[in-house]
């Protein structure tokens, strides 16, 4: 059994409160006899190894244990959450899911199956090796979403090196390789994870009072609403010493106003990706972008400033895409970075750069600069073709009242004037009302 490590640990902290859900606590003991329970259950729907099943839900105790269960049992498991609710049958048809079970907001379950034959190869090899499996779908933020395929034992095997126990606030979702990472380090440490029924900033910053959170992962898009909203002056967030941001590049602006406002909180940066893993990582210091990555079971370098890595944990492939490895197993990662000693400062992805007459434009670092303005809420920086010069840079904003466009046109370039080189100036400037980040809570940079 591939988490039978697991399952021995959790037995020894039956009285540890593993899980809060709903504001009510459920104890490693729990968790441990659910997981049983599911075994039975799957016994008698007749779930067995090798089948691809579908977990529709969050980090509710039934969920969790079932997801345990699973692994145990050596099922491909697809775990969706209802922020992928509009590409759900596409989801479950890539994936080829034979079953799924789905959870409503009381914990309830329902089973379904799907009459079914696994045909994608990557999927038959890791079903006749007797493995669990994981897939994971990416958030397509920046075209199609693509289905990684791991085989779970290698994902898993980091977390049996134990750890420091904490309570930590389950913010990544867990169809989010992020969210998949925070559950089994808490749960292989015998920590807290603590579920919220949703990601916004009043919530997110009561339910850290409420239940003395001490780690909050989340994503640089969510730090800045959450700097906006300024929920964090109406709670008590004083059991909160770490945040770890990753998933996008996080604006030097953001992070100088979210380290000057908890001085006492450690602010970590993090790398990950779907298709290889959590690395682990340490910031040079909570005010700085710079950031060393790697661990056991991780090798970086870096060719043409662009991050290449090979990891033990990489997935078996995509279930829809050609395989982004080489004969050697290294993966470009696309992010270009700049390189001081062992350090490094991820720029941004290289296709989201923005190449002005052979001047290249990091939106992060645009979007730095933008955020500092009065009345803007939020924007997205992104490049748009230009017969002259190639590309032109264009910006999105949200604003927090409204202006006329043509007189924030004019402010806009006045305040960039003496920040940014003229060909990082936005050319073409909008306005919008619609939220810039997906369900994940990671900017959106699409056209």
């Amino acid at each position: 059994m591939s988490i039978a490590w697991l399952l021995e640990r959790m037995q020894q902290w039956p009285e540890r409160n593993a899980i809060v859900w709903h504001d009510q606590a459920y104890t490693y003991g729990t968790l441990v006899e659910r997981v049983q329970a599911w075994a039975d259950e799957l016994d008698r729907h007749d779930v067995g190894p090798g089948l691809v099943v579908t977990l529709e839900g969050d980090y509710s105790p039934n969920a969790v244990s079932l997801l345990l269960a699973l692994i145990a049992r050596d099922t491909i498991v697809v775990p969706l959450t209802r922020s992928v609710e509009a590409h759900r049958d596409e989801f479950i048809a890539i994936a080829e899911v034979q079953v799924v079970i789905s959870f409503d907001d009381e914990d309830g379950w329902h089973l379904e199956r799907r009459a079914l034959q696994v045909s994608n190869p990557l999927t038959r090899n890791l079903i006749d090796s007797g493995h669990p499996g994981l897939v994971l779908f990416s958030s397509g933020s920046t075209g199609k979403s693509k289905a990684a395929l791991h085989n779970f034992t290698p994902l898993l095997a980091k977390f049996q090196l134990p750890r420091h126990s904490r309570t930590t606030l389950t913010f990544l979702l867990l169809d989010h390789i992020g969210g998949i990472n925070t559950l089994f380090y808490t749960l292989a440490n015998g920590g807290t994870v603590v579920a919220v029924p949703s990601r916004d900033p009043e919530v997110v910053c009561r339910t850290i009072a409420a239940h003395r959170v001490q780690t909050l992962p989340t994503s640089p898009t969510f730090l800045n609403l959450l700097l906006i909203s300024e929920a964090y002056e109406r709670h008590d967030l004083s059991s909160l010493d770490l945040i770890t941001y990753g998933t996008e590049v996080m604006p030097a602006s953001t992070l100088e106003r979210l380290h000057a406002i908890f001085p006492k909180v450690q602010l970590l940066q993090t790398y990950g990706l779907s298709e290889l893993g959590i690395l682990r990582s340490k910031s040079r210091d909570s005010g700085s972008l710079w950031v060393k990555v790697g661990g056991e079971g991780f090798e970086t370098k870096i060719v043409d400033h662009v991050l290449w890595i090979r990891a033990q944990s990489a997935m078996l492939g995509y279930l829809n895409a050609p395989s982004p490895f080489d004969a050697e197993g290294w993966m470009n990662t696309q992010d270009v970075v700049e390189v001081d000693g062992d350090y490094l400062r991820i720029l941004g992805r290289h296709t989201e750069i923005i190449n002005v007459g052979g001047q290249k434009v990091y939106p992060a670092e645009v979007e730095s600069v933008l955020l500092q303005m009065p009345n803007v809420r939020d924007v997205a920086v992104l490049g748009e073709a230009n017969p002259i010069t190639g590309q032109i840079v264009t910006a999105r904003f949200n604003l927090f009242e409204p202006e006329e466009l043509g007189a924030f046109k004019r402010r806009v370039r006045a305040f960039c004037k003496d920040r940014l080189a003229s060909f990082k100036v936005p050319v073409k400037i909008t306005l919008t009302e619609d939220d810039q980040h997906s369900a994940r809570f990671k900017k959106m940079r699409k056209g």
